[in-house]
């Protein structure tokens, strides 16, 4: 087993929040009505994406009926279909829907990952409850550094979760700390000092939520222009607008 695929056991077995573990084990055993088949994951829910990803999606927390559902990052609900339709689009996912953990997607140079890994109650974790996380983000934010060269984090949550995220895993975070916002660019030197092959870009995107995206404040050409900037960064090629064919080119 790789060193990230034991870490995603580990972070799988975490128990450590007594508050989100009742709440996930919770849903997992009422569950939804149009899910009363499933059989829940009810854990907390590992990073998906190869090991060697150069380009890092940094979310919020497993939704109840989601990924606590499906046991995979941003499947099984509308934020992923959001999510995960516009990496299909941009040529780093091999389908544009995700619906349950073995139906074949596969990321291309792409991770996905969370500063919360548990399902919180009424999808707010507590400040408690991401400290207490934050170890899982920071080991593997060191375990991907060889190869990442972007992150694109979803909504301002995730952002203040991430920059401390990145100063405990050896990058240089701007003093003052940058500010969220959709577009923002922050340039993070690595261990390496400015100008090193270990820097990466870290870029701002509005959460793919219901909210967000049903009011149009993030519509699918905002997302796809940001994950194609980031690619760009992180050495990734994409497809241009209207791809069909699911191919990288």
């Amino acid at each position: 087993m790789s060193a990230l695929g034991d870490l995603d056991q580990r972070v799988a077995d975490c128990r450590a929040c007594p508050r989100l573990v009742r709440w996930r084990e919770e849903v997992a055993r009422t569950k939804r009505a149009a899910f009363a088949d499933w059989t829940y994951w009810g854990r907390a829910v590992p990073g998906f994406g190869p090991p060697d990803a150069r380009l890092l999606i940094l979310g919020l927390a497993p939704a109840a009926h989601g990924a606590n559902r499906t046991g995979r990052m941003f499947t099984g609900d509308r934020s992923g279909d959001v999510l995960y339709r516009a990496l299909y689009d941009v040529g780093l996912a091999s389908r544009p829907t995700a619906v349950s953990a073995d139906d074949g997607l596969t990321l291309r140079g792409v991770r996905i990952t969370s500063p919360v890994h548990c399902a919180p109650p009424e999808n707010k974790p507590t400040p408690a409850e991401r400290d207490s996380c934050r170890p899982w983000l920071v080991e593997e934010l060191r375990l991907l550094r060889p190869t990442v060269r972007a992150v694109v984090v979803l909504g301002a949550f995730g952002w203040q979760a991430a920059l401390p995220a990145f100063a405990a895993a050896g990058w240089e975070v701007p003093r003052p700390r940058p500010a969220f916002g959709h577009g923002t660019r922050v340039a993070l030197d690595g261990p390496g000092g400015p100008g090193g092959p270990d820097g990466l870009d870290l870029f701002g995107c509005y959460h793919v939520s219901q909210r967000n995206t049903f009011t149009g404040k993030l519509t699918p050409e905002m997302l796809r222009s940001v994950l194609r900037e980031a690619a760009d960064a992180a050495g990734l090629p994409t497809v241009g607008e209207g791809r069909g064919s699911g191919v990288v080119g």
